[in-house]
């Protein structure tokens, strides 16, 4: 794709305002971005609302806060389509004035009865365009149609798939305006793709049947052609198309989730587009890498674990100060703080010390709550296997020694550890659950001197006592 820098490219990501911002999407939108931002051209943002019914302020909203989440931002917009309807109703009577549209005053019910009938006779459920040649009163209810070329085969080259070229025949003369005066989608994209001055459309392959029906408006308006670039679908593990049986499909899904947007947009720009062999980009790695000759054409297969271990890789490489506002974002209001927990250099330190073990923000948060909050859940399990009789004696002695000790360091916590590893012949492991435990109320945590520094010497004993109690419980009651 040889274009300079500073080029004239311009782009756009035109979402229809119907839902969530969704995986596919999203992956659109970060090709046109970075496509932009690699030729130094133009992203314009356009929401797509002529669809009055299914369009709502709530899914434009949440279209905006995924772009920014994933840090998306565009250079022109957003503009809305139902803020531009006099300029389709403008060019598509100039089309009708020079013949190139018309009116037409079939009912539904005959339309559907004609398509039923070509179906029956193996034809193309097509507008048989009986009313190309008639004179209809403006006064009756019309829509406009588009007089679509005949005997032509329509021919482009799709940056992605190739020289690609459709039959005019198989194709209907389409309503560019109904009767109400909306425009349809085609004739809207056309004419925003014109006067947005539009170079290169990136879009999913879901539209290639769309692009054959466009171009002969893009020549009745006298408008050069863009190029035309059709990703590929992205498929679920099933090799099925990616739907919500297959999980979450929406982008902010993932952030409840956990996850972080750098990983998410790693991840969907990998989903059929590749440089050599590197898995792991940063967002400038990417802007100067990205083009169009090395994305794929065949589908792609989202897998979930590929990018749980991805958000795992971003997690553990981000510093502790950076994640402990998206940890406190997790944990929401703390129950019962910790002393500790007022000190923002603690949150830093725990933060740095489990993120490593998280492969998700809320994983990490739940790593986190025991040394930030007095309040902590013991694990079933955990509980049944470990503060159970045998471990009364270990709790004890560690109890009654850590309480004696005064100074709360991690050379003091070993030492104790050691002692009481002899004195109970038993190994540091041995004696380290039952505490772990007790602390976390998991039995996986980092090791046990940190767990003890990251809670403290009062939650330390307190969560003890809590645990000598439950281990004197008779199982029968857990």
């Amino acid at each position: 794709m040889p274009l300079p820098k500073d080029s004239s490219l311009r782009v756009r990501f035109a979402p229809s305002p119907t839902g969530h911002l969704h995986l596919g999407g999203a992956r659109t939108a970060l090709f046109n971005f970075l496509l932009a931002r690699h030729f130094g051209g133009t992203l314009v943002l356009r929401i797509e609302d002529t669809d009055r019914e299914r369009s709502t302020q709530e899914s434009i909203a949440a279209i905006l806060d995924g772009l920014s989440w994933l840090g998306i931002d565009w250079n022109e917009g957003p503009f809305y389509q139902t803020q531009r309807l006099d300029r389709y109703r403008q060019l598509a009577l100039d089309l009708l004035d020079k013949g190139l549209a018309y009116r037409c005053d079939c009912s539904a019910e005959s339309l559907e009865s004609r398509r039923d009938e070509a179906i029956k006779k193996g034809l193309p459920p097509r507008y048989d365009g009986r009313c190309r040649d008639r004179t209809i009163d403006p006064a009756t209810p019309h829509v406009l149609r588009f007089r679509n070329p005949e005997g032509e085969v329509i021919v482009f080259d799709d940056l992605i798939r190739g020289q690609l070229s459709f039959d005019s025949a198989v194709l209907d003369d389409l309503i560019i305006l109904r009767t109400d005066g909306m425009p349809t989608y085609n004739f809207a994209v056309v004419v925003d793709d014109v006067d947005m001055k539009i170079t290169h459309v990136i879009r999913g392959d879901d539209h290639i049947n769309n692009t054959p029906r466009q171009i002969p408006i893009f020549r009745a308006l006298g408008a050069p052609l863009p190029d035309f670039a059709h990703l590929p679908m992205i498929y679920g593990p099933d090799r099925t198309r990616l739907s919500k049986r297959h999980g979450a499909t929406s982008v902010m899904a993932y952030r409840d989730m956990g996850f972080l947007p750098q990983a998410l947009v790693n991840y969907l720009v990998r989903l059929g587009w590749s440089h050599k062999d590197q898995e792991i980009f940063s967002r400038e790695e990417l802007i100067q890498y990205f083009d169009l000759d090395h994305v794929g054409s065949s589908p792609s297969v989202f897998n979930p674990e590929k990018l749980l271990w991805l958000n795992g890789h971003y997690l553990k490489n981000s510093s502790g100060k950076d994640l402990v506002p998206l940890v406190k974002e997790q944990l929401g209001p703390l129950t019962d703080p910790l002393p500790q927990a007022s000190d923002p250099d603690h949150w830093t330190r725990v933060a740095e010390e489990l993120k490593g073990r998280s492969k998700t923000l809320v994983e990490l948060a739940q790593f986190a709550r025991p040394f930030l909050d007095k309040s902590r859940a013991i694990d079933p399990e955990a509980r049944k296997k470990i503060l159970t009789p045998a471990n009364i004696p270990v709790l004890e002695h560690l109890t009654l020694t850590l309480r004696s000790l005064s100074d709360w360091t991690g050379e003091n916590l070993r030492n104790v550890f050691s002692q009481a590893s002899e004195a109970l012949h038993l190994k540091l492991g041995e004696i380290a659950q039952p505490v772990r435990v007790a602390i976390t109320g998991k039995t996986v945590s980092p090791g046990i001197f940190d767990v003890l520094l990251l809670a403290g010497r009062e939650a330390t004993l307190a969560r003890m006592d809590e645990a000598l109690r439950l281990s004197r419980e008779p199982l029968s009651d857990v």
